[in-house]
């Protein structure tokens, strides 16, 4: 059977950049950069993204267009035969199943405030009632496991139509609607009485700021967030690379995908900062952001129904786009490896979803007393294995794979990297790949650990 393709590059790019910006890019980008000295940060991040986001992003590519083939086939392509690269790729599909576990319950979140703000349930709701809404949609186990459903089921079901029909069409227009959307929202907001102090406390280097925080941590935010956002590790993005065209260059897809996804990161802080700073409300990280912080602003702006529509809507294209990328890397995972045909494995992957999802869902009511790792909840608990274990780990296996004469090897994978047209990569940095990267790398994983 013939390997499937993408109909274009554009298709390829925006269903890889839809696979790397996600929730992160929202609710963790713009608060870490506020917190950690504005600009300072965002430099340190753009530095950071460049040295160690587009070399790793490049070797899960490299890996996935020599072969042909999803995670495990993968490496067993291209390993020095009798060696055991392959074991990696069964980690880092299930590293793609765990994050799933929890980002479809938060997908639904999106999606049910999304149907809130559309139906109008804020209107009138006063300001100080908003923390409860998210409250109760989170005791309500019921309401998550719709919201988590319906995300499920309609991101197989767009799948069920194939990579060109399905993943790439579907990909190309929430896309290119996220990127619209995302304009019109940071236009909003800077047109906002008071937008310039939020412009000011995000964007301009403030080393007040950032030496209060103390400069190794903003580096290490900074080192974190540059790595994190790519989703690198679990073979998320090994699979677009199979089905790449040899045309282009690694290195200069890979810096596209990188300004698209940074591009979402910045605009995100536009769109929340001038608008907190407007309303005098502190911007927050993580869930209350988005649940609380951001609904409090849009119920106080003119016209804020549609506002928070629109950000909703932005927000479910930005989690839904990271779901439907994943499942087709588990769908690839079970083509490749048990010979099912694609129908065969969105029935069994959808029924399989349905039920490892509810756990985390249940986690916030009928099951909220249980605490996993260092007493985190069900969802910190998964999130805290891939984020902090999985993704750092499999991206030093990666490099160790592409760079050194144990695995595949820096020639082979330079090669692969500079075919076709556009960015070479150098080989001069070779010592670079072999003895910093991996320092970089262990740096990120022993910080997440501690």
């Amino acid at each position: 059977m013939e390997r499937e393709s993408f109909k274009s590059r554009l298709g390829f790019i925006l269903v890889s950049a839809g696979c790397a910006i996600g929730i992160g890019n929202v609710w963790k980008f713009p608060y870490v950069a506020g917190a950690n000295g504005g600009g300072v940060f965002v430099l340190f991040y753009l530095l950071f993204l460049v040295i160690m986001g587009v070399p790793v992003l490049t070797m899960e590519l490299a890996v996935g267009r020599a072969s042909r083939k999803s995670a495990v086939q993968g490496y067993k392509e291209l390993e020095p035969k009798g060696s055991k690269w392959h074991i990696h790729g069964w980690v880092g599909i299930i590293g793609c199943y765990l994050l799933m576990m929890y980002y479809t319950t938060v997908a639904g979140w999106m999606f049910g405030y999304f149907v809130k703000f559309l139906k109008g349930d804020f209107v009138g709701v006063a300001t100080e009632n908003i923390d409860g809404v998210f409250a109760d949609m989170l005791s309500n186990p019921k309401e998550m496991l719709l919201w988590m459903g319906i995300v499920v089921v309609l991101g197989f079901l767009v799948l069920s139509f194939g990579l060109k029909n399905g993943l790439e069409r579907i990909s190309k227009v929430m896309m290119i609607g996220l990127l619209g959307l995302i304009v019109i929202l940071a236009v909003n907001s800077l047109t906002l009485k008071g937008a310039t102090d939020g412009v000011k406390f995000y964007l301009l280097p403030d080393f007040g700021r950032a030496m209060e925080q103390g400069l190794g941590s903003v580096i290490t935010a900074a080192m974190n967030q540059a790595f994190f956002t790519l989703s690198l590790g679990i073979a998320s993005m090994e699979i677009f690379g199979s089905y790449m065209t040899k045309d282009n260059t690694l290195t200069g897809e890979a810096v596209r995908i990188c300004c698209l996804d940074t591009f979402v990161a910045l605009m995100s802080g536009l769109i929340i900062f001038p608008a907190c700073f407007s309303f005098g409300v502190q911007p927050d990280a993580g869930p209350n952001l988005i649940f609380i912080t951001l609904p409090r602003v849009f119920v106080n702006m003119a016209g804020g129904r549609l506002w928070g529509s629109l950000f909703f809507l932005f927000m479910t294209f930005a989690s839904f786009s990271t779901v439907i990328a994943v499942f087709e890397n588990l769908l690839a995972a079970c083509m490749d490896n048990f010979g099912w045909s694609r129908k065969k494995a969105v029935m069994i992957n959808c029924i399989f979803m349905l039920i490892a999802s509810v756990p985390c869902v249940l986690g916030y009511n009928v099951w909220s007393d249980v605490k996993l790792i260092g007493g985190r909840d069900i969802l910190d608990s998964e999130d805290f294995i891939v984020s902090n274990l999985l993704l750092p780990t499999g991206a030093l296996v990666y490099l160790l794979f592409c760079v050194t004469k144990w695995g595949w090897g820096f020639d082979k994978y330079l090669e692969e990297v500079n075919t076709g047209s556009g960015l070479k990569m150098s080989a001069k940095l070779k010592p670079y790949f072999q003895f910093v990267l991996p320092i970089l790398i262990l740096v990120i994983l022993i910080s997440g650990l501690i």
